[in-house]
């Protein structure tokens, strides 16, 4: 397995002791070049397109500012950033970022909207998304459950905590099925610092029938596995494509809070809107 020159990433303030300011700094924004994480999975640079549409949508739960005359305001807020970008936002940087507006005033919230909108699109290097929520909408963050079988309702044995691709089987049977899974077991960590990330992964395919208990056991073996959030999800994408060629295949991983944000990257074959996915978990 090819791993990214780590050096790359050696400017990045993940893992090392940071002085937090509440006064306005888009410099303190970090991009991570995606092409780091596809070249360790196998996809050059010179591909002439990606393989997969998505995005990366990121949840803010600590949004606060002050307006014009000096009082503190919250809110809620949802960052979509293109697969296409140059640069995933790395989420520390992000976190610290979101920090800087706490004591900085803003004329009204469009001032707000069009300055979160300006920094992120340019450490994304493409256009990112934007929606500030008042912290009484419920639509957006409504806890609900994830569509399909749950995997981890399976009664297996497991031995295999190291990365295996080779885990993943197909049943065997022809026909061509359509179906829905989840599990709550997807665990990976930080590629710097090595803390655990957590997550549910929604899978929705159809093609040749993967074997539940080769996918449960696939999806185990990324517990000691040291990757970013949305290099993990391109990674199940491009091993699930290889295995079993579907006609139509969505990746969809929604991970736990850290610092008040929380990131769940999806990959698919053909653009694809996930159903509405927030888990008490988040």
């Amino acid at each position: 397995m090819t791993k990214p020159d780590e050096s790359l990433l050696a400017h990045l303030n993940l893992g090392k002791a940071t002085a937090y300011t509440d006064q306005y700094d888009a410099t303190l924004l970090q991009a991570v070049p995606r092409q780091l994480g596809r070249d360790a999975i196998g996809l050059a640079a010179s591909t002439a397109a990606l393989p997969f549409f998505g995005q990366d949508i990121w949840h803010a739960y600590e949004l606060s500012w002050l307006n014009h005359k000096g009082k503190p305001m919250v809110a809620l807020a949802t960052f979509v950033v293109p697969v296409t970008s140059a640069n995933l936002i790395e989420s520390k940087s992000f976190k610290l970022y979101l920090n800087s507006l706490n004591q900085t005033r803003f004329r009204d919230i469009s001032q707000l909207y069009q300055t979160l909108v300006n920094d992120l699109s340019a450490c994304a290097g493409d256009k990112v998304s934007v929606t500030i929520h008042h912290v009484n909408e419920l639509i957006a963050f409504q806890p609900t459950w994830i569509q399909g079988r749950c995997l981890d309702d399976l009664d297996i044995e497991v031995d295999t905590y190291e990365f295996d691709a080779g885990l993943l089987k197909l049943t065997g049977v022809e026909t061509v099925i359509e179906e829905k899974l989840h599990s709550h077991l997807l665990k990976s960590n930080c590629l710097i610092t090595s803390q655990p990330d957590w997550a549910s992964v929604f899978i929705h395919y159809r093609g040749p029938a993967i074997d539940h208990e080769s996918l449960l056991r696939y999806l185990i073996s990324f517990r000691h596995h040291n990757e970013f959030h949305e290099q993990c999800v391109e990674r199940i994408y491009l091993d699930l494509m290889r295995l079993a060629q579907p006609e139509f295949l969505a990746v969809y991983a929604c991970y736990t809070r850290r610092g008040g944000l929380d990131i769940n990257p999806l990959r698919s074959s053909s653009p694809y809107n996930p159903p509405n996915i927030r888990l008490t978990r988040q």
